[in-house]
């Protein structure tokens, strides 16, 4: 029993940056999305370094990938395939397929051309917690870890959740897709997957960090409401927060606080950008495929849901709903993630303002009042946000982009699949057998 504590302890121990997100590093670097990896010295500190096992296996995986798609274009090989096959659903394959190609490039670029960003930004988080130790922040690390734990298991939990009910709807549907057509799915979906991890847990740091500094601004106010101005001694404060604790800032210059707390305002807004350019193209190309599939995945379920009639003994329907509605729902929760991620970031970063000028309000002396006007005046030009490519802003008004633009194009999809389907589709015709063909004289002689 005490083995097993202890393994536990070493296991959430964390008492530095690097070691709480060594578990997320391992999976990302392991899949090729990123290039570093968490290493410890003979001090036992740890630090990120360099690996090229990441470059192999990115080249690897595209080379795979590539053929894999050539296999599936040249022999015709789908999904959908299966069930469906129309203009429609071939035009809808072969944009999925352009669309992860793209992706797959951009995945290997971003690697490789701009892994010095990815490396400053974790740099960068150690460099903002010392800073706010100056101001009386401690970070608890542990908590940190548990966090990314916790969502690698929901990551994890979800997906094996859509895998069994891929293999089941599989089964019952008699359906074994190739080999190349699984590894494309997978690939695309695990790669999706990890690297919006990333970028949430680094939408989370940021959140924390916005959400300690709102907490000391208004420590500081509330010092001021009820008249602290004398020093105290430096004591430790009960009160945990998420994953920080506070200490007394009475001890410290007012001047001195703002000061810190503008430097550290602007290397969190570094911290966001610099992230944001890592991430436009890659968080672009996402969304992109998962509003493809979104929209022919939902094609798919409406076509065999209003015209069951047509398709009734071919397959099972209810399978087919299950197994396209769970890779939709899929890409939904991808979607859901990178704007509910960045929208938290930017709710919390919109709140400091408020705060500072609350201060502003309530400061009597000149020094300080002068001070925190600079700090509105950085508050007003530095703001987090996140763009895909600069094409648009990711937060909750994307929702409603995205659900308009998802109307219009099922409403196309489906009045072009119902213009191609006669309105009184002729009964099969037996050898030897003119009925038909009397129908047809008939019916253009009346006509006429």
């Amino acid at each position: 029993m005490l083995v097993v504590r202890r393994t536990f302890a070493n296991l959430f121990g964390a008492h530095e940056y690097y070691k709480s997100i060594e578990p997320l590093l391992f999976f990302t670097h392991a899949l090729g999305i990123t290039s570093y990896v968490v290493v410890s010295n003979e001090r036992g500190f740890k630090s990120l370094a360099p690996s090229r096992f990441s470059l192999i296996v990115v080249f690897f995986s595209v080379c795979f990938w590539i053929y894999c798609c050539a296999y599936k274009v040249y022999y015709k090989v789908t999904y959908i395939g299966h069930f469906l096959n129309t203009d429609i659903t071939n035009g809808g394959e072969m944009a999925i397929v352009l669309a992860n190609g793209i992706a797959a490039v951009i995945v290997f670029i971003t690697n490789t051309l701009r892994r010095r960003q990815l490396l400053w930004i974790f740099e960068n988080f150690p460099k903002i917690d010392k800073s706010f130790e100056r101001i009386g922040i401690c970070w608890n690390y542990r908590n940190l870890l548990k966090i990314v734990i916790c969502q690698l298991i929901f990551t994890s939990f979800i997906y094996s959740i859509i895998c069994i009910l891929y293999i089941s709807c599989w089964i019952r549907l008699q359906v074994l897709p190739s080999w190349q057509l699984i590894f494309i799915v997978l690939s695309q979906q695990i790669g999706i997957c990890f690297a919006l991890c990333l970028f949430h847990h680094l939408m989370i740091s940021t959140k924390l960090r916005i959400k300690a500094l709102n907490k000391v601004l208004k420590k500081l106010a509330h010092q001021w409401d009820n008249s602290i101005v004398k020093p105290m001694p430096k004591q430790r404060s009960l009160q945990c927060l998420d994953s920080f604790s506070m200490y007394t800032i009475v001890t410290n210059n007012p001047c001195e606080i703002i000061q810190e707390s503008m430097e550290i305002h602007h290397m969190i807004c570094d911290a966001a950008s610099t992230a944001n350019k890592y991430f436009t193209y890659q968080l672009l190309t996402i969304i992109s495929i998962a509003f493809l599939l979104i929209v022919f995945d939902a094609y798919y379920v409406l076509e065999i849901l209003l015209g069951k009639s047509a398709h009734e003994g071919k397959f099972k329907t209810a399978e087919f709903v299950t197994f396209f509605s769970c890779q939709m729902i899929l890409y939904v929760i991808a979607i859901v993630s990178i704007v509910e991620g960045s929208n938290r970031a930017i709710q919390k970063s919109e709140k400091t303002s408020g705060i500072v000028h609350s201060l502003l309000n309530k400061a009597k002396n000149a020094e300080l009042k002068e001070k925190l006007q600079q700090f509105s005046l950085q508050l007003l030009h530095l703001k987090i946000h996140f763009t895909a490519a600069g094409l648009f802003n990711i937060d909750r008004t994307l929702y409603f982009t995205i659900s308009g633009a998802l109307t219009t194009y099922l409403i196309i999809l489906l009045q072009f699949s119902n213009s191609n389907v006669p309105e009184h589709p002729f009964p099969p015709m037996e050898e030897n057998d003119t009925t038909p063909i009397r129908s047809l004289v008939s019916n253009l002689t009346i006509g006429g």
